[in-house]
This record gives structure tokens, C-alpha cells and sequence, in this order.
């Protein structure tokens, strides 16, 4: 009988550890520890759980397939909740736009149309297109913040150098930037198709100097709308990193070219998220950030000079799994500031990502957004 017993207990005393070996198979590995960098750009109470924040930013500076990221900086309800830089970047470095340039191009006119100046649905005073029989002097200003113009344009062509972006800013256009966009013939009737287009955003900026000053001297030009975002936007954000390019013509490069740190550009995303507002001014109508952030009626993922996340039937969202009222400034090269209002969110991130490799990027974002609950807004 002793014998007989002792047969049975050691088998039953081996089953937890062949369990354990079992359930240890089947679990996925614990993750890896976060480095000192990674909990430390972390606030430490950033309204959601600390170590999960903390790995879904790393994530875009450690993995492969999001390199190369140079800043992140997560906002949730006005404040900086994380903040992280790569080595030889800080919070003063001022990193080009791109194409986040375009909305504060937009925000300028939206300030011009409030101040009186320009008229969202007449049509724009371009003297060339104002000649007898020019069918392009149809082309309202609401039509060229929708990229609707129907003005002949090729954007990110192959090969580069026959994309109309690239002629504008580097080659035949470059001294006059407006003066090549505006000389483009129709390709489509004024409304009817969207095309993405910086050289549309030269024209706005354009529209914003003749606005300002009746001068064609490019000093004046430079001055004037140097002035006007310096006093109506920049100074009033507390954004004073930012650096606006201009052309030899003295025209703001509108579409591509404004130089600002993280931190400003976060500022401005928050300045969206409010609808315009700071500190309890109206630096514009709400209505107009409302025009800006809602879908044109060609293409619903596009607003005025702002893309949304809402996709055509058949195609992904921008950002996956964030909600559909998501906004964003979008640059080349994975340069975004992204809003989410129903999350109490801004997040930016700067960097260099080929455009063909952003998927992973987006998806990265997305879920820095969606980590943050609807409604956590105070």
C-alpha cells in the first residue's frame, strides 16, 4: 500500500509544473522594460495609464517601420502630457512644415474674410483672371480652400522634377511662385474636382498680400503679412519660434514653408481644438474653423486646408480606429499635427518618414489618440 500511494502522489505532485510549462508556452513574452528615456518623456499622472502612453510613444521612435521620428508631443486637455525628443533635437529646435504650413495659410484667410477683406464666395481678384472670357474668373476663394479649383496641377509627380510643387518651389517658379500658379490653365470646371495642390495655397497667400497692400514691392509684401501673422496669430498663440518663408516676389510660401518648434505647433493644433480660441479670444469665427474642419462636398477626407478622417466609401481611414471628427495637418515627410476634440487631444509629430512608408505611422498616432477615452475632456 505505501508503495501504491507513493505511485500516485508523485504524478499529482508534477501536475502544477507541467501546467505551468503548458501555460507558459501559450502566453505571449512579457514586454520588454521601458527604458529611462521612454517613462521619463511621460507625465506622471497623463490621464491614462502612465506605462501604456509611455511604450505607444516609444513605439514611434524604436520601431523599424516609424523611423525616423525627431519629435512627439501628446496634449490632453491643454497640457503636455508627453513630450520626447531624438538626440540632436529639443523643445527650441524649429522643424520645418511642409504642408502643415497650408492651415495656418487657411487660418490667415479666415481672418482676412472676418476683417472684411476677402469674400469666401466671390470670386477671387486675381487681375489675370479678371480679363473678359477668362473662365477662371469663376474661381471662388471657398473653392480654393477645398482644392477644388479645377486649375491644371500635378502633385508629387514621377519624375520629381515635372511635378508642378517642385517647378513652383525650386525650379522655373521659384521667383515668383504666385505668378506660376496662377498661370495655370483649367483642367476642370471651377468646383467640380478636388486636387490636391500646394501651388493652390500660393495662391492664397497671394490673395492675403494683395489684401494687405496695394504695393508690388516684395519688401512691402513681406512686411505686411509678416506683420499681420506676427499680431493676429503667432504672438496671440504664444508661438514665437515661428519662422514664415517668402519668395523673391514677397510671397508667403504659404503651402510648405513655416519653421516652428514642437511646442508651437502644438499650440496651434490646441488653437483648432478650440475653435479658434485662446485664453478666451476669438482670434477668428468659429464658424470658420468649423468651414475648415468640415468635408468639401468633392472629397470627404479633405476640409479647407485641413484633412479629415473621414474616407470615401472603400478607402482606410487617416488614422485607424480614431474617431471619424479627427483632424489633421499633414506634411511631407510624416510632419502632422493631429486633433481629436472628442478625446481632448492634440498630438504632433515631426520627423523624416518617406511618404510611401506612413501607414505605420498613422496606426501609431491612432492608437496614442485612442488611449485617451471619448469624452475625457475637462
Amino acid at each position: 500500500m505505501p508503495g501504491f500511494r507513493k505511485s500516485l502522489i508523485l504524478p499529482l505532485l508534477a501536475l502544477p509544473a507541467l501546467i505551468g510549462c503548458g501555460a507558459d508556452r501559450s502566453a505571449p513574452p512579457p514586454p520588454p522594460p521601458l527604458s529611462e528615456a521612454a517613462l521619463g518623456a511621460v507625465a506622471d499622472k497623463p490621464g491614462v495609464n502612465r506605462e501604456a502612453l509611455a511604450r505607444a510613444v516609444d513605439r514611434l521612435f524604436s520601431a523599424d517601420e516609424t523611423a525616423e521620428t525627431r519629435a512627439v508631443l501628446v496634449l490632453h486637455n491643454g497640457r503636455i502630457v508627453a513630450e520626447r525628443y531624438a538626440p540632436g533635437y529639443h523643445e527650441n529646435t524649429r522643424f520645418i512644415s511642409w504642408s502643415m504650413a497650408k492651415t495656418v495659410t487657411g487660418v490667415m484667410i479666415g481672418e482676412l474674410v472676418a476683417d472684411g477683406r476677402l469674400r469666401l464666395d466671390e470670386s477671387v481678384p486675381i487681375p489675370a483672371w479678371q480679363r473678359s472670357g477668362d473662365p477662371r474668373g469663376e474661381i471662388t476663394l471657398r473653392q480654393l480652400m477645398q482644392m477644388r479649383s479645377g486649375l491644371r496641377h500635378t502633385e508629387a509627380g514621377d519624375p520629381p522634377y515635372d511635378s508642378d510643387e517642385v517647378r513652383m518651389l525650386f525650379l522655373d517658379g521659384r521667383d515668383n511662385m504666385a505668378a506660376y500658379a496662377e498661370a495655370q490653365p483649367l483642367e476642370a470646371a471651377p468646383g467640380r474636382k478636388f486636387e490636391y495642390s500646394s501651388a493652390t495655397t500660393v495662391i492664397l497667400a497671394d490673395l492675403a498680400a494683395r489684401s494687405l497692400t496695394t504695393s508690388t514691392d516684395p519688401a512691402v509684401r513681406i512686411q505686411v503679412v509678416r506683420d499681420y501673422l506676427k499680431t493676429r496669430l503667432f504672438e496671440p498663440l504664444g508661438m514665437n519660434s515661428m519662422v514664415p518663408e517668402f519668395d523673391a516676389a514677397g510671397t508667403l510660401i504659404g503651402g510648405s514653408l513655416i519653421h516652428g518648434s514642437a511646442r508651437d505647433w502644438a499650440q496651434f493644433g490646441e488653437f483648432l481644438r478650440n475653435r479658434g480660441a485662446v485664453k478666451g479670444a476669438q482670434l477668428v469665427p468659429s464658424a470658420w474653423i468649423d468651414f475648415m474642419t468640415g468635408s468639401s462636398p468633392i472629397s470627404p477626407g479633405y476640409g479647407g486646408q485641413l484633412w479629415l478622417n473621414r474616407a470615401a466609401p472603400g478607402d482606410d481611414q487617416q488614422w485607424p480606429g480614431a474617431p471619424a471628427s479627427v483632424f489633421s495637418m499633414n506634411g511631407h515627410l510624416g510632419q502632422y499635427v493631429i486633433v481629436s476634440r472628442d478625446n481632448g487631444v492634440t498630438v504632433v509629430r515631426l520627423g523624416k518618414t518617406q511618404d510611401t512608408m506612413r501607414r505605420p505611422v498613422h496606426e501609431a498616432l491612432a492608437r496614442i489618440i485612442t488611449l485617451f477615452p471619448k469624452g475625457s475632456i475637462t
